[in-house]
């Protein structure tokens, strides 16, 4: 049987801008990240593409056709695929809280329609066979406890009205779990609100690392399923809590994130404190990541589901010397062809 070649194995490129700036360590440019995953290598398997933040600095979201066609060819000349990319929806890059005022929400739609303006034409250059465009809320926990139900449902019409957008452009929109945003940082307020939205071009985008953080309640005690005492050598306890979340949120799930975690929070430069990601051979990540994947590509009754078509490492706020190291990439590659042969299936070209 020749060897597994799907789900392709992509990187991501938002590691070298997000958490850095200028209260933290400077972003490391597109060039660079492209180069550190061409390179990449480990028996001969390469990474097969990479997923791309839509902002400043590695791609302006009001980019013109040159500048898309450029990036398009820089993916080419490395032999790599674009994936799913990330819609700039925060504030500070233009958009604004989904649960904000009329004008707010409205910016956060106008983000998303750029970002499939980009996805759309990245398709037709022939470089991006597949992927989503990737939304959070915008907005953090403490605002939107003032008041559950009536946020959600901003947050529900927002992206409502964002998912009408992208399905002009043949688009899907993946909303990212993460302890950080408003109406998606406990398991099951992420499908209440996935739920509300009523859209069919709608899905969960899983992160490992983050949905780890779920187990733990981090703010959302209510929906809390490990025990604040757990002990992290229970891996008996450790597996059915992952099975509770993957079993509620893997309908949803349209695209997917392999990382690890050390079943902490961490944040830095702008990004908030999150799920902390770890290097894929930490000693203290709590994930068996190979084994943990299979949660997320395979049903309750352990069979493929090949929904996803394409995989994305994500190592968010790692120090820049770890990143400019070959090894860590390696390592990462390492991880995720090991996710692939449990966990995937061959096509023929």
């Amino acid at each position: 049987m020749p060897e597994n070649n799907f789900p392709k194995l992509h990187n991501a490129s938002w590691p070298g801008v997000v958490g850095k700036g200028p209260d933290s360590e400077p972003p490391i440019s597109i060039d660079t990240m492209i180069e550190l995953t061409a390179n990449a290598e480990v028996d001969g398997v390469k990474f097969d593409g990479f997923d791309l933040f839509v902002a400043d600095p590695h791609l302006d979201i009001d980019s013109n056709d040159d500048s898309i066609k450029k990036m398009a060819d820089k993916a080419r000349a490395k032999n790599l695929e674009i994936g799913s990319l990330v819609a700039p929806v925060w504030a500070g890059t233009g958009g604004g809280s989904a649960m904000g005022s009329r004008e707010e929400r409205n910016q956060f739609v106008t983000q998303v329609r750029k970002a499939c303006i980009i996805g759309k034409k990245l398709r037709d250059l022939g470089i991006r066979p597949n992927g989503v465009i990737r939304i959070d809320s915008s907005v953090d926990p403490h605002s939107w406890a003032a008041d559950p139900v009536g946020n959600t449902k901003l947050i529900a019409q927002t992206f409502r009205e964002a998912c009408d957008v992208a399905a002009d452009y043949g688009e899907s929109l993946a909303a990212e779990g993460e302890i950080c945003w408003g109406g998606m940082h406990g398991w099951k307020t992420m499908v209440n609100t996935l739920e509300a939205v009523d859209r069919p071009n709608i899905g969960f985008q899983a992160d490992m690392a983050h949905t780890l953080l779920y187990l733990l309640g981090y703010n959302k005690e209510d929906e809390r399923i490990l025990p604040k005492d757990f002990d992290w050598s229970d891996r008996a306890t450790l597996t059915e809590g992952l099975k509770t979340v993957t079993a509620a949120l893997r309908p949803w799930t349209i695209d997917f994130h392999v990382a690890q975690n050390d079943g902490t929070v961490f944040g830095s430069g702008s990004h908030d404190k999150t799920g902390r990601h770890c290097q894929a051979t930490d000693p203290n990540g709590k994930l068996d990541i190979a084994v943990d994947a299979g949660h997320w590509l395979r049903d309750e009754n352990g069979i493929l589901t090949k929904k996803i078509r394409h995989i994305c490492w994500d190592g968010c706020m790692f120090p820049n010397d770890v990143m400019m190291q070959p090894k860590t990439w390696n390592d990462i590659l390492g991880a995720m062809i090991k996710v692939r042969q449990l966990h995937g299936w061959y096509e023929a070209p």
